[in-house]
């Protein structure tokens, strides 16, 4: 009986095999999120704090704030919406750094001193999620379109 299950179990998975196709084996997209602020930090970096705001629970590493030769900072959008690059939710705060101070620096600064650069801890006005990625042809074009009909109704306001 033993030998059966195994028996089984290698034709399962050698048929299987062969069902593989390269949708399947393909990696999901990102979620889309834009978001508005209530002041400019365009080039403000963003940490996640925790949801009662008491201490970052997430935050980069300045090597982490660039994409080849370009900074990850949002995608300027319509009526002053902006494309999250960097990881955008309720929690997020930004600091007194931008993109290019805080890339210049050897290490992330300590917990400590990054709660005391943090310049506004409640800064999201609007939150949606547009669902995925591999779900646009050119999301920046489609989501000013969106924006500029207001057809934000297909997706869900988080804010």
């Amino acid at each position: 009986m033993k030998y059966f299950a195994l028996i089984f179990w290698f034709f399962i998975a050698c048929n299987s095999q062969n069902k593989i196709n390269e949708k399947s084996l393909s990696v999901p997209s990102a979620p889309v999120f834009i978001y508005k602020t209530s002041n400019d930090y365009f080039n403000n970096v963003p940490v996640t704090l925790s949801p009662d705001k008491s201490k970052i629970i997430s935050y980069p590493h300045p090597t982490d704030l660039k994409k080849g030769n370009e900074y990850s900072t949002p995608t300027k959008l319509e009526n002053d919406y902006l494309l999250d690059n960097r990881g955008i939710n309720l929690n997020t705060a930004f600091l007194k750094l931008t993109y290019y101070e805080y890339a210049k620096l050897k290490t992330a600064p300590s917990l400590t001193e990054l709660k005391s650069l943090i310049v506004d801890d409640n800064p999201i006005t609007e939150l949606y999620n547009c669902g995925l990625k591999s779900n646009f042809d050119d999301i920046e074009k489609q989501l000013n379109e969106i924006i500029k009909e207001e057809k934000f109704h297909k997706y869900k306001k988080l804010k």
